[in-house]
């Protein structure tokens, strides 16, 4: 990815260089020429009218946070959030510093189903936003925003509405990946259901539950996300969030409200197909068990009627008929066959 001319790649010095996944200042949505390290870029921009430094960080460490903290004066609470990585999406203020939370997704593809599969993966993007800075940290594999920052630098007009711009880009464009998730569940969904309830039956309950666990680290992503955007969007923000860019976080609200639907009504849909495999398995257990029962019956049958001729009895019928060994035998074959045609009529076998 070819970056602009206001791009650096250093924090004076500090941390390893490739946690730094861009920087730039930017004045009137354009990258300019800049100074190399932060604290002389973040002075060009309070000193330029219109400009503000755009920081993307990949998985820092505690020391180059902690830089970083200093140079843009971020609140201590803040850093803390994002050290522990475990964290509902959340929108926080913090003075002239607004902080967010939220969970990028990213659906892994798969030729079958298992009882293993990696269906999605999720990760963090934690964002600062000042007057004239934005902040993104992203932790994990997922969440890239090398082409969020592409997009943007191609449209300069909606970059020079200032950091806020950036926020909404990155909300948008996390948003938009959950809702292609939800088509890609669907898919999945719709697989295990016309398994569930074919002759074959060749899906397992393990498979459904390993569907049921990666849709819920979906949902955890998802869901939760409906409360920053309420906040983003509460008149409270009226004086730190443009009027036109609350706007663009409406429609984003919409396409979230979206995948919530999907996600919840997905969620359902996977309880009742789980209910109906558990029934589905319970009664060909009793089946499994008429069966048995049923062949075992017949074998009692014939161990009665050979238990009754094995006593060695002196007087017992047929012990002196010539066709008595033919005859029992005959009449062993005959209840069993009997008993077989009776159970079979009541659908035991």
């Amino acid at each position: 990815m070819t970056r602009a001319a206001g791009t650096t790649t250093t924090t004076e010095g500090r941390g390893n260089h490739e946690t730094v996944a861009g920087c730039a200042l930017y004045v009137d949505g354009v990258p300019v020429q800049a100074p190399l390290d932060l604290r002389t870029l973040f002075t060009r921009a309070r000193q330029t009218s219109g400009g503000f430094v755009w920081l993307g960080l990949h998985d820092p460490d505690e020391e180059e946070l902690s830089h970083v903290a200093d140079v843009f004066g971020l609140h201590p609470l803040a850093v803390e959030d994002v050290l522990h990585q475990e964290q509902r999406p959340k929108v926080e203020r913090y003075e002239n510093t607004v902080f967010a939370v939220l969970r990028a997704a990213q659906y892994v593809e798969h030729a079958q189903l298992t009882e293993t599969s990696e269906i999605v993966n999720t990760g963090f993007v934690r964002i600062f936003v000042g007057e004239h800075f934005v902040i993104t940290v992203r932790q994990g594999d997922v969440g890239e925003l090398g082409t969020v920052r592409d997009d943007l630098e191609a449209n300069p007009s909606m970059l020079a509405q200032g950091p806020w711009a950036v926020v909404h880009a990155i909300f948008d464009r996390v948003v938009d990946v959950y809702v292609d998730i939800t088509a890609a569940l669907q898919t999945d969904l719709d697989a295990v259901e016309a398994a569930v309830f074919s002759p074959g039956r060749n899906v397992g309950i393990d498979q459904i539950y390993q569907l049921k666990r990666e849709l819920m680290e979906f949902k955890a992503a998802v869901v939760p996300l409906q409360r920053p955007l309420a906040t983003l969007l509460d008149r409270q923000m009226t004086a730190v969030v443009p009027k036109e860019i609350r706007r663009y976080f409406r429609d984003v609200a919409d396409h979230h409200a979206r995948a919530v639907d999907a996600v919840t009504s997905y969620d359902d849909l996977l309880n009742t197909i789980l209910q109906a495999r558990l029934a589905q398995v319970t009664v060909d257990q009793n089946n499994d068990m008429r069966k048995i029962a049923s062949w075992a019956a017949i074998a009692a049958l014939q161990t009665a009627i050979a238990g009754i001729y094995g006593m060695n009895f002196d007087y017992m019928p047929e012990l002196e008929w010539r066709y008595g060994y033919p005859g029992v035998l005959t009449v062993m074959l005959v209840s069993a066959v009997l008993l077989y045609r009776r159970l079979r009529k009541a659908e035991w076998l």
